[in-house]
């Protein structure tokens, strides 16, 4: 979604009652972010809301970007917030051989979570389609995408192929690079 350089464009000052259920999204969505919301969208701040390409809308706070939302789709963190944040979110993992391709934007498959280096949730604690996951890479620290899964992880595990997460964020993107002013 965000494989070329984007520039932000208009920009407007978010609606303390926007703002407030902004809030109350997030925590919804991410229950394990509930202790740190005052830190990332404190009460008496001014969020800000930048239109990108694509009918995505970004919220920034001090032109530190925090979440990003396509259309109707769930409030997604930006991967400042999931790196500030690691344990917060839910996880899942690639193995060594897909993480050049997730870190040129190409569409996350099946078979580089459910090979040898790949990490996927108990059966317990399955993940449904359409959650939001941060992808986290063999053998290294930072998470290196965050997205909307396609797939169940359950189902992941059965077919063993197909596409888990056709678009996403990941480091190095537009997104990532975006300077705001």
């Amino acid at each position: 979604m965000f494989k070329k350089d984007i520039s932000a464009g208009a920009k407007s000052k978010v609606k303390s009652s926007v703002q407030r259920a902004i809030r109350t999204k997030v925590v919804e969505t991410y229950p394990l972010l509930a202790a740190h919301i005052d830190e990332i969208i404190p009460k008496k701040s001014q969020l800000d809301l930048l239109k990108l390409p694509d009918r995505v809308s970004l919220y920034a706070l001090e032109n530190e970007p925090l979440f990003w939302q396509h259309m109707d789709d769930p409030l997604i963190p930006h991967l400042r917030v999931v790196h500030a944040f690691p344990h917060c979110f839910p996880r899942i993992g690639i193995d060594r051989g897909a993480i050049r391709f997730v870190l040129s934007g190409a569409t996350l498959m099946a078979p580089g979570l459910t090979s040898a280096g790949g990490r996927l949730p108990e059966s317990d604690a399955a993940l449904q389609e359409g959650d939001v996951v941060v992808i986290e890479a063999e053998g290294k620290e930072e998470a290196c995408l965050v997205g909307q899964l396609r797939m169940g992880t359950e189902e992941i595990k059965e077919k063993k192929k197909g596409v888990v997460m056709d678009s996403g964020h990941y480091l190095g993107d537009g997104l990532w690079k975006l300077t705001i002013e």
